[in-house]
């Protein structure tokens, strides 16, 4: 009998394979073996994560059941179903992931040197002197209490805000009693340094505390206001106050076909998120019930949704502890990118791209390059035309300056901002705006689709005659995340792909898509289709008694057609290994379905986020990068685009990074048959193999390699520059 590759026994729900890859997160934030600031990095991590999940994956779940909408997912469960086995597994994760931080790192960090100070009831006299001064002068002035009566209703909450509630009752009456509530504000240090015991100690001495034998101690903000909280309600009996914190539905829907002005639209939608149904509500650890009952009331909240936290609300304060000064040496030594060997001694990027294809490996190697792209030909006078799409960018991005110096320069300059970039809507509506303003034309994203493509298109006169210079990555254009992020960069001034990439810029502008396309693969044209046929070649071959091998890396697999697809190869024979940072809704070991299929996912110092797919094609081998996961999202309603490595040596350089992260037995987790959990290989009498680690002493050697070299004197050659070179600023 035919087997049914898409029966739901073979798939896992999306939502709780998300749930276990921030359970591998956590698992780093409780590895010994790693740096101790670096797990408070980590756990760090696993709060901004699940802050994200739940306005956007358990917010939709939640819209779903309230809109009656009764349809499966590939692993067969309802939505409602789905969102309770959810809540269950977060339940558990949270209580992981505070035992981990209670029993694991802050007992390590008062051993190395550094004390959280859990209540402010646990202060010295000298500390309670010395918070109560801070409170009155640098606090209480920002501060704005608020009380709920019959005259005040119950305040916004603010979405992902810090709170402090509380029950008072009017001094020397036995009125009911009434809720108040402040805000712990985000624009003051959270973390704060308690003085030493010495008298007149300077910051400096401060931080060293911890090397003269007494820990460094620090107290959370909130705590502080807790105790002075008698300060801000003068006339009343403070019964109770607790912390508390809430997380809002930050999903919205947009009606684009039905917006007369995107912009303005996603603006509206944008603030409607601080007002978005409570979906989540964090407390304190033994808050009084009285308190408890008012804010579920209140809030709108049910019990699953309340979060009794033994310590810290919002653990992302770990990132501001793991900023501290004075603990270097437990921290991972600070990775520097080095520099791409192609552009070393060249005049020009331009001049680089001319000599060959150039692939960058990110963050091992710099980003500089792609920023030098936009900058040289901003300003190079045989530039005709800059052409880019920007997803997310940085605060203070290089690249936009660059578009907008091109645009000064009278460069033709067209750029497609995505508007639709997930909690980046603001900041892109911003930049938006300045690139109008300084004369681009600008681009709002499609009707209906995210364009989450990477690609820039340069056109330059050279002295043979126009020629298109294009840049494609699998990461953003952002110089920030790409000092931490896992990417591929290719430069190619091939005429195909320039042809192409003209091609993608005329569909996002005019909607006028060519007769034919060379070699650029795009979504949600015929990118899916793509992959399926590129799978079933495999299968083909492998039938044809040839080499058959798959090996595919991205951030996330949930797409039912090629899920179905890859276990229909893996019955007929061919090898297939995974690599998939995050969700993974395919299961390994069935039975004359996923045998031949393995999954490994790598969490480690940098975020893995390239994209790179290897088909073994009988000895002919393709290997292609891009944009794209093998999610719905990406291959039915995002413009993506996904670009074949032709240089020999290119393709050697990809399958060497996929067959080193195939051997990673430090980062990397391995998928059970059992379906959900992952495991660490065994590294018992085999070598260590840090993928990340090895790619950065690579990219050094590379570097190095490409140095001039000395002669038997110790003398260096070091060509000549040419004299426009020599003219150019020095950075």
């Amino acid at each position: 009998m035919k087997n049914n590759f898409y029966d739901p026994k073979y798939y896992v729900n999306r939502e709780i394979s998300w749930v276990q890859f921030d359970h591998r997160v956590l698992n780093e934030a409780k590895n010994k073996k790693v740096p101790l600031f670096e797990r408070l990095k980590f756990m760090s991590i696993v709060s901004s994560n699940l802050d994200e999940f739940f306005m956007v994956r358990v917010a939709s779940l939640i819209d779903m059941i309230h809109a009656g909408y009764e349809k499966k997912d590939i692993a067969g469960m309802k939505p409602k179903k789905q969102l309770e086995a959810l809540l269950a597994e977060i339940h558990m994760l949270v209580e992981e992931q505070y035992n981990a931080f209670n029993r694991s790192l802050v007992p390590a960090l008062l051993k190395a040197g550094l004390e959280i100070v859990k209540h402010h009831e646990d202060l010295t006299d000298a500390e309670k002197e010395y918070v109560d001064k801070y409170f009155m002068e640098s606090v209480y002035p920002v501060l704005t209490p608020m009380a709920v009566d019959s005259s005040r209703p119950f305040p916004l909450i603010r979405n992902k805000t810090l709170n402090l509630g509380a029950m008072v009752r009017k001094k020397g009456t036995k009125d009911e009693l009434e809720f108040a509530t402040v805000q712990v504000p985000s624009v003051l240090d959270r973390v704060v340094v308690l003085p030493a015991a010495e008298s007149e100690n300077t910051d400096a001495e401060k931080a060293d505390k911890k090397e003269a034998g007494a820990p460094l101690r620090i107290i959370m903000l909130e705590e502080i206001i807790e105790r002075n909280i008698s300060k801000l309600f003068l006339h009343y009996d403070i019964i109770c106050a607790q912390h508390y914190r809430i997380t809002r539905n930050g999903d919205f829907t947009l009606q684009e076909e039905e917006a007369e002005d995107l912009l303005q639209e996603i603006q509206k939608q944008v603030k409607k998120r601080q007002r978005g149904d409570a979906i989540r509500l964090e407390i304190e650890e033994g808050m009084d019930k009285r308190l408890l009952k008012f804010l579920k009331k209140e809030l709108k909240i049910d019990d699953e949704e309340v979060y009794r936290i033994d310590g810290p609300l919002d653990l992302t304060v770990c990132m501001k502890i793991y900023g501290m000064s004075g603990f270097d040496n437990l921290k991972e030594a600070k990775h520097t990118p080095v520099a791409v060997p192609e552009f070393e001694g060249v005049e020009s990027i331009f001049e680089g791209i001319r000599k060959g294809d150039v692939l960058m490996h990110h963050p091992y190697q710099s980003f500089t390059p792609v920023v030098d792209f936009i900058r040289q030909a901003a300003t190079d006078p045989k530039v005709l035309a800059i052409k880019q799409t920007l997803y997310r960018v940085s605060g203070n991005s290089p690249i936009i300056a660059a578009l907008q110096k091109a645009a000064g320069e009278g460069k033709q300059v067209t750029v497609l901002v995505e508007l639709k970039a997930r909690f980046d809507e603001e900041h892109n509506i911003e930049w938006a705006k300045q690139l109008e303003k300084a004369g681009c034309h600008v681009i709002y994203g499609l009707v209906g689709l995210k364009t989450h493509s990477k690609i820039t298109l340069v056109v330059r006169k050279d002295d043979d005659g126009i020629r298109r210079y294009v840049h494609l990555g699998t990461g953003n254009y952002n110089d920030s995340t790409a000092k931490l992020y896992t990417d591929i960069g290719l430069f190619t001034c091939d005429s195909k792909i320039g042809e192409d990439a003209t091609a993608v810029f005329n569909m996002l502008s005019g909607y006028s898509e060519p007769e034919g396309w060379n070699d650029l693969l795009l979504a949600p044209l015929w990118l899916k289709e793509r992959f399926i046929y590129l799978i079933r070649r495999e299968v083909a071959n492998v039938k044809a008694k040839k080499s058959a091998h798959i090996i595919a890396k991205m951030n996330s697999l949930c797409d039912p057609d090629i899920i179905a697809e890859l276990y229909a190869a893996s019955a007929a024979g061919v090898k297939i290994d995974l690599i998939v940072r995050g969700i993974c809704c395919l299961k390994v070991g069935i039975p004359n379905v996923s045998e031949n299929i393995t999954v490994r996912s790598i969490v480690g110092t940098f975020l893995e986020h390239s994209r790179i797919f290897y088909f073994e094609n009988a000895g002919n081998n393709e290997i292609y990068c891009g944009s794209a996961d093998w999610m719905p999202r990406n291959l039915e309603r995002r413009v993506e685009i996904v670009f074949p490595v032709k240089d020999e040596r290119h393709k050697a350089e990809l399958r060497h990074i996929l067959d080193t992260e195939l051997m990673d037995n430090i980062g990397a987790s391995v998928l059970e048959p059992d379906s959900y959990s992952y495991h660490k290989p065994d590294r018992r009498g085999k070598k260590t193999v840090n993928s990340q680690a090895i790619f950065v002493q690579e990219a050094k050697e590379k570097y190095e390699a490409s140095l001039p070299k000395e002669d038997n004197n110790g003398r260096r050659f070091i060509p000549a520059m040419s004299p426009s070179e020599s003219a150019l600023p020095k950075d």
